[in-house]
């Protein structure tokens, strides 16, 4: 080691050297603070979960014969139109006791640990399960905590499992008469809710779960819920929930936008305007956390079968709305038969197949899936890229939007109106060749830009 004396650094080169080592130093914790901070908010959720899109699964109406075996045969056509997570309905014994209709509710459940036997056997769900993610596909449970059927298992077993009124009779939650509360002050009970759940991660390989009416059940036995359940496997939560923020920081990776939903309704009947849009997503962001999965749809079982079709409430409006939930900050869901453009409300309680005589809007979707996975910028939560409001010009009708990440950006221009109308680009940070991701067309925007839009037309543009 080298002495004072003779040292070649004089004092200042020395006092230069030690502040740009210190400077480095702190800049260096930084960088690794904030990798780690960029790295806890993209690992919240599982990898595979980073740009996917949903499929719900009615399975009583989705063919004749309502069965896994017969649905499994839709799934080669499934992977070609590049679906990602099949949400299967509620697939258990379904109460006798009360029952609603002649087939009753999927969500009124008789048993937690067996199958319907209207659907098929354990078997048939996990092959089901097995073909589908050898086909890259994931399967989540929709999953009923809230309630039972007057007649599960539970009920002669074990009554203090559940809620009573000051009579001491079980009670039912709003007109759901078919089914019972669950009383969640009893740590027996959640340990057996959690067990069940248990037992489809590890006797079927379930990926996770869609927790129905998820805000009626206390948050903490959520968060107990995903603790254990992801020892077993890290799995996929969606809360049937908007408004119980608590859900989503924790337990839950998705929950729903159903306030989104009834203003495209609106704006579909022009009872509202598209400017309306922004204080949707004043109220989204104030809300909710960059690394939350908001899930957008324009429909599901619910609005199906009691609201109408998509087609019902958004008439031509529909395919517009459809690429606006593709492209927000969010994960789109399909309702089983949307992709054979199904205009039918499904009976709820009894049996009404789809008809998959024509599937007119499968290459429609598989377009809009195909772009979900291959542009970073339109990936889910903390994954995906900036949400920028465009400025412009023209009918005050139109919607227009970018978003980047990585230098990969996606330009949408939305005329949420039933007229032809113009929008006048004026941004500057759209400037460059883009390519009309529908058409193919390449289009060179260096200063402003006029965009003739069809009624309930849009245009994508990518680069």
């Amino acid at each position: 080691m080298r002495n004072k004396k003779n040292s070649i650094f004089s004092p200042a080169l020395l006092a230069v050297l030690m502040l740009f080592f210190i400077t480095a130093g702190r800049t260096q914790v930084i960088n690794e603070k904030k990798e780690k901070k960029d790295t806890m908010t993209e690992t919240r959720h599982p990898q595979w979960s980073k740009n996917s899109n949903i499929y719900e699964v009615n399975i009583r109406q989705y063919t004749p014969e309502g069965t896994f075996k017969a649905f499994a045969a839709h799934l080669p056509r499934l992977q070609k139109m590049h679906t990602d997570i099949l949400w299967l309905m509620p697939i258990f014994p379904i109460g006798e006791k009360n029952r609603k209709g002649s087939l009753g509710s999927y969500y009124s459940i008789k048993d937690y640990k067996k199958v319907n036997p209207e659907f098929g056997t354990f078997s048939d769900l996990k092959q089901l399960v097995a073909d589908a993610h050898q086909r890259g596909m994931y399967v989540i449970l929709d999953w009923v905590a809230n309630h039972t059927a007057w007649d599960h298992v539970w009920v002669k077993e074990h009554p203090d499992w559940y809620e009573k009124d000051e009579k001491g009779n079980f009670k039912s939650p709003f007109d759901w008469t078919d089914v019972i509360e669950l009383n969640y002050n009893n740590p027996e009970m959640r340990k057996a809710m959690i067990e069940a759940m248990r037992y489809w991660i590890e006797e079927v390989d379930v990926d996770g779960f869609r927790c129905d009416v998820a805000g009626m059940v206390p948050t903490d036995f959520w968060n107990q819920a995903k603790d254990e359940l992801d020892k077993t496997k890290h799995i996929f939560m969606l809360a049937e929930d908007e408004e119980n923020v608590d859900l989503v920081k924790h337990a839950f990776d998705m929950n729903y936008t159903w306030k989104m939903m009834h203003l495209m309704n609106d704006i579909a009947k022009g009872k509202k305007k598209a400017g309306e849009i922004n204080d949707y997503f004043k109220w989204n962001n104030e809300r909710f956390g960059k690394d939350v999965y908001r899930m957008y749809f324009t429909s599901n079982h619910d609005e199906n079968s009691w609201n109408g079709t998509c087609f019902e409430r958004l008439g031509d409006a529909f395919k517009v709305f459809t690429v606006f939930d593709y492209t927000v900050p969010g994960m789109p869901l399909i309702y089983s038969g949307q992709e054979a453009g199904n205009n039918k409300r499904l009976r709820f309680f009894e049996k009404d197949t789809i008809d998959w005589s024509k599937t007119s809007y499968a290459d429609f979707y598989t377009s809009l899936n195909d772009l979900k996975h291959s542009n970073i910028a339109l990936w889910n939560g903390g994954f995906g890229g900036s949400f920028n409001l465009l400025s412009g010009s023209g009918d005050p009708e139109f919607y227009a939007y970018f978003r980047e990440k990585k230098n990969n950006q996606v330009v949408v221009i939305l005329n949420l109106s039933s007229r032809e109308g113009t929008f006048k680009v004026e941004n500057n940070n759209i400037k460059g060749t883009y390519t009309n991701y529908f058409t193919g067309e390449k289009i060179n925007i260096q200063t402003d830009w006029i965009f003739h839009v069809p009624a309930w037309g849009y245009v994508v543009l990518v680069k």
